[in-house]
């Protein structure tokens, strides 16, 4: 058994953990302990088990656990991870605001067998997982495959707050002004917003890549999935970052646009 550690409400762990498992290939029973709602919808999550804690982690909850993969934050989302004695434990680390992380790493933090890096990540939050790592190798996340997105025109893609979903619905629209354009936009989230634009569509579709060939321009912030996941067509994508306690978009996104 696999045993993925991924606290956070977010649908972006989710997803991270399905291209981790097919990038991997990870075999047989897998295990998933999260907070995210999304973990209910079978198309993030159907095979896997599903739970919202490891009963104080001791033994990793009586689970019979092979490996323990630590998503995202290295010693838990508020530094509370503990690794029992003899779990193989792996890391997949995408890029922190290292300085305000690291003020909740425990005292002794986690030690891994191994770390991926999914992502460029900032000097002394690269150096903590080197010094907690026996291994430290950089892995390319690739995701399961899945049928293109197929719609006409501009495609707007958000899986967080109706607030931010509103702010990429409006910066598309003015960005069709700014151009002299009235392309088709499609939104794809979980959830419609409350207040969306006429002429604006709304689709449930999951996952939300790879885009059709009638895609013309692709709108997202700036999270980790949605850069990596659209990278192919980066001379398409525009995306807003927005602010998060842990996650830097704003530096994904600088380097996302340098490498364009």
């Amino acid at each position: 058994m696999i045993v993925c550690y991924a606290r956070g409400d977010g649908l972006g762990h989710l997803t991270r953990l399905r291209a981790a498992a097919h990038t991997l290939a990870w075999d047989g029973e897998i295990t998933v302990v999260t907070d995210s709602p999304h973990a209910a919808d079978p198309r993030i999550a159907g095979g896997w088990t599903v739970r919202g804690s490891l009963d104080g982690l001791d033994g990793l909850g009586g689970l019979d656990a092979g490996e323990l993969v630590v998503d995202a934050f290295p010693a838990g989302l508020k530094g509370e991870l503990r690794l029992p004695e003899g779990v193989r434990a792996t890391h997949l680390a995408r890029r922190l605001r290292w300085d305000a992380y690291r003020e909740r790493l425990p005292a002794a933090p986690p030690r891994f067998h191994r770390t991926y890096v999914l992502e460029p990540l900032e000097a002394e939050h690269e150096a903590h997982l080197r010094a907690v790592s026996d291994e430290v190798a950089p892995l390319t996340l690739t995701d399961p495959p899945s049928e293109p997105v197929d719609v006409e025109g501009w495609l707007i893609v958000h899986g967080g707050p109706e607030a931010e979903v509103q702010d990429l619905v409006s910066y598309a629209r003015e960005m069709a002004g700014l151009e002299n354009r009235r392309p088709a936009m499609t939104l794809v989230s979980p959830r419609r917003p409350r207040r969306l634009p006429p002429g604006v569509a709304h689709l449930d579709i999951y996952p939300a890549c790879p885009p059709g060939p009638l895609v013309s321009r692709i709108v997202t912030a700036a999270g980790f999935n949605a850069v990596r996941q659209f990278a192919p067509w980066r001379d398409l994508h525009r995306m807003v970052p927005f602010p998060r306690s842990l996650d830097d978009q704003f530096a994904r996104a600088a380097h996302a646009r340098r490498a364009r």
